[in-house]
């Protein structure tokens, strides 16, 4: 029997909200919420449903605060008296009707409305269609004539961006260069990869590429990054990743691990390693000599890196489970000449990849990463050989998790000084590091991600 149309219409927009209800509790992040509802093959979508679903889900948390705002202008209640699922029924077919023109408008609120009676009720698939319809006949839609008079809320709602985040922003950047980092923000990112020189070189990768994918160039700053836009397969089926030729990396977390600049022979820890995008580069500028040890509190992360250095025919990488926030760390070896602390944040930085984190994370937030990231500088300190570097990093840009961290740490262990100097660094990276020695990137001005880092050296 053929399914009824409705009903295949209805099945994306469904696992959109599965997944959007899923992060409004709080109970995973994006990454996870999309695997488990969108990523499996039981979901039995086909590849233009699961495009959408990852465009609406993108699209909804890209775009929630000028939504709401708009959704406020034609609902007959307030927004704290809607259900948290109709919202996001609202919001799915609000992202629809102003930023996708795939499905005529009728259509998306007809589906709005029976997703509504179908998964909450009729009373509310009726108030679904009232504020739908409303909107409808109110069309063409000018947003400038409903946005607040405060010009900071102004940008807040046109961007979509919460308040004390723009506040912020604006108190460092001014109101017109903050409008352009949230434009950055908003925009969809390319897949951006790195070469494994275990296995390829940029060109090589890039012949390959080039016919995968609607559009393709070489990163800037990277020295094998490639950027592209539109793949025609999913990542993990392209032949070049079957092949281990490449890691998906933004150029900005590239940049990273040339800041730490390790050498064939060393000894490196990558103390949260995750599910090893910068163990990985680690290892090919190491040119797989040398013992690299990645650790992460979490095991089935270190499983999947296990998995991916295997893929990219890295031998020299040993994973370790242990949390830097526990005594475990006596069990370790000292004396490694680089180690990279890529920890925990905020993830401002990234927003333009994890359009969640605008609504997951608070400014309260900021004082217990700073707490937890000077926690662990504290802890790997003594694990610095003499002369040897520390490189702490972090996806944030907020000065809390930045320099100041940085201040704390060195006034408690003035062994330890900022490397200023970018003459060994490999790759172009004057650009990014200050007369403080502190690298920074903003996806405005170098069109990559938001990262903070420093290079620090032990001395005697």
């Amino acid at each position: 029997m053929m399914p009824n149309p409705r009903d295949t219409d209805i099945a994306a927009r469904k696992a959109a909200l599965d997944i959007l209800n899923t992060l409004d509790q709080g109970r995973d992040l994006l990454d996870t919420a999309m695997e488990s509802v969108s990523g499996q093959p039981s979901a039995g979508f086909s590849p233009p449903d699961r495009k959408l679903v990852n465009a609406i889900v993108f699209g909804v948390l890209r775009w929630r605060r000028r939504i709401d705002w708009i959704i406020g202008q034609y609902a007959a209640i307030p927004e704290k008296k809607i259900s948290p699922e109709i919202m996001n029924i609202l919001r799915i077919a609000l992202f629809q009707i102003f930023f996708l023109d795939r499905v005529p408008d009728y259509a998306v609120v007809n589906t709005a409305v029976e997703m509504a009676k179908r998964l909450v009720s009729v009373k509310s698939s009726r108030f679904v269609n009232g504020v739908l319809r409303n909107l409808l006949r109110n069309r063409p839609f000018d947003l400038a004539t409903v946005l607040p008079e405060d010009p900071l809320m102004a940008l807040a709602v046109s961007q979509s961006f919460p308040d004390w985040l723009i506040r912020r922003w604006v108190d460092r950047f001014g109101i017109s260069e903050t409008g352009r980092l949230c434009e950055a923000m908003n925009q969809i990112p390319p897949v951006t990869v790195r070469a494994n020189t275990l296995q390829t070189n940029r060109e090589s990768l890039q012949e390959m590429l080039a016919a995968a994918c609607d559009t393709l160039h070489p990163t800037r700053y990277s020295p094998v990054g490639i950027s592209f836009h539109g793949p025609h397969l999913s990542i993990d089926q392209l032949p070049p990743f079957r092949k281990g030729w490449f890691q998906v990396q933004d150029e900005a977390a590239q940049l990273v691990s040339n800041l730490l600049s390790p050498r064939p022979g060393e000894t490196v820890l990558d103390a949260c390693a995750g599910m090893g995008g910068k163990t990985g580069h680690i290892a090919q500028l190491m040119e797989n000599i040398g013992t690299l040890l990645a650790v992460d509190k979490d095991r089935e992360k270190l499983a999947r890196l296990d998995a991916e250095m295997q893929r990219l025919g890295i031998r020299i990488v040993k994973s370790r489970p242990m949390d830097l926030g526990t005594p475990d760390w006596q069990n370790l070896p000292t004396g490694f000449d680089r180690i990279l602390l890529d920890a925990p944040c905020s993830g401002t930085g990234v927003i333009r990849r994890n359009p969640d984190i605008k609504w997951a994370t608070d400014k309260k937030d900021l004082s217990r990463f700073a707490n937890r990231q000077l926690l662990y500088l504290q802890t790997l300190a003594p694990y610095v050989a003499i002369s040897g570097i520390l490189v702490y990093a972090v996806c944030s840009m907020e000065p809390e998790e930045n320099e100041a961290v940085i201040e704390k740490f060195l006034k408690m262990h003035p062994e330890f000084v900022k490397l200023t100097n970018t003459s060994e660094l490999i790759g172009n990276m004057a650009e990014f590091i200050d007369a403080a020695g502190y690298f920074r990137s903003f996806p405005h001005i170098h069109q990559m991600d938001g990262f903070f880092a420093v290079r620090l050296k032990r001395g005697g």
